[in-house]
């Protein structure tokens, strides 16, 4: 997870983000862009473009970021 946030924080927050439209367990591309930009906009300027990051969280291609996707990318970047 982030150095900064404990598991908890980050399964509270994915679930804010996805309950904004559609599938509450999942995010779309738009609410993908909503939490990056509001809880971590540093990753904005680490990864090239917001299409970019949603391609590497998105590892079914199903178009949505699954919780353990999301927990996954998250995981890996605090290594």
């Amino acid at each position: 997870m982030c150095a900064e946030k404990s598991p908890a924080e980050m399964k509270s927050i994915f679930q804010k983000y996805a309950a904004k439209e559609g599938d509450p367990d999942q995010l779309s591309k738009e609410e993908l862009k909503l939490l990056i930009q509001s809880e971590f906009p540093s990753l904005l300027k680490a990864s090239s473009t917001l299409d970019n990051l949603f391609k590497e969280l998105d590892k079914n291609g199903d178009g949505e970021v699954s919780y353990e996707e999301f927990e996954a990318f998250f995981k890996k970047l605090s290594q």
